[in-house]
């Protein structure tokens, strides 16, 4: 069919146009600039301030620590500016990090973590969530769905109510065939890039293992891993206990060269 084949140009030309390569090695959709990342980054960080009180005192030194820690191991351009810091007063064990420098921890996960070695673990994770352009590639990939979803419909002629059924079937079909796939590989890169991060900053990243033993204990059920956007914590703890013998020369190198973080306790 002619409108396939047109479909399939269009697609071609968009990635070939946009196509970049994550820290690990992995091709990515990446259709935004930077400075649209950061302006997002800004306005998302603003408005979470707006609906939770931060919390200063030991807490707030101990993630700024952290994160300066982890931060002083990026390339010179992503530490132009400083990354922002804040924690904010949540009992959910979440933390997060944004384009263009921006860090946020939830007391929550104070409360889990034991020592600043797996808070680096989480710190290094979501700042590797940015180092790979996550963002751009979730977003990017989401609009290359859409429209690629839209050309579907209109060329096919899927109209009326058993069109919509038939696209509401084609966007679950995306939903957990695209893009919750792609962002669990999003979430074992981050990992990864985490794992270095952390290690480089003279953290000990055996912690990260039993960091999510701990998220595992205290958090409650999980979704089905195909309709999660996460990787289980059995297939996440996995993965982390594989990857550690390739990051422990960069923590024993950090330690040599003298990069011994002391940051407290939470």
């Amino acid at each position: 069919m002619r409108w396939i084949h047109c479909l399939a140009i269009g697609a071609l030309s968009v990635s070939l146009a946009a196509c970049t390569t994550s820290p690990t090695g992995r091709s990515q959709l990446t259709l935004m600039s930077d400075e649209q990342l950061d302006q997002m980054g800004a306005q998302a960080f603003a408005e979470y301030q707006q609906k939770r009180p931060t919390v200063g005192g030991a807490p707030y030194r101990l993630v700024q620590c952290v994160t300066d820690a982890i931060v002083r191991t990026l390339p010179p351009q992503a530490q132009d500016g400083g990354w922002q810091v804040r924690v904010f007063q949540d009992d959910s064990a979440n933390a997060f990090a944004l384009p263009g420098g921006y860090v946020g921890v939830n007391t929550g996960l104070l409360a889990i973590t034991e020592n600043q070695d797996q808070l680096a673990a989480v710190i290094g994770h979501e700042i590797g969530h940015v180092m790979a352009h996550h963002a751009n590639e979730r977003a990017s990939t989401q609009s290359a769905t859409n429209i690629g979803l839209s050309v579907l419909s209109s060329a096919a002629g899927l109209e009326g109510a058993g069109g919509q059924q038939v696209m509401a079937a084609l966007g679950l079909g995306a939903q957990y065939g695209i893009l919750l796939p792609f962002s669990r590989s999003h979430e074992s890169e981050a990992d990864v890039i985490g794992l270095q991060l952390m290690a480089q900053a003279g953290f000990d990243p055996r912690s990260s293992v039993a960091l999510w033993q701990n998220m595992a204990a205290s958090g409650g059920g999980q979704p089905p891993e195909w309709m999660s956007t996460h990787p289980s914590h059995g297939q996440r703890i996995a993965g982390l206990k594989a990857e550690i013998p390739e990051v422990l020369p960069r923590f024993e190198q950090a330690r040599q060269a003298g990069r011994t973080p002391n940051c407290g306790r939470p």
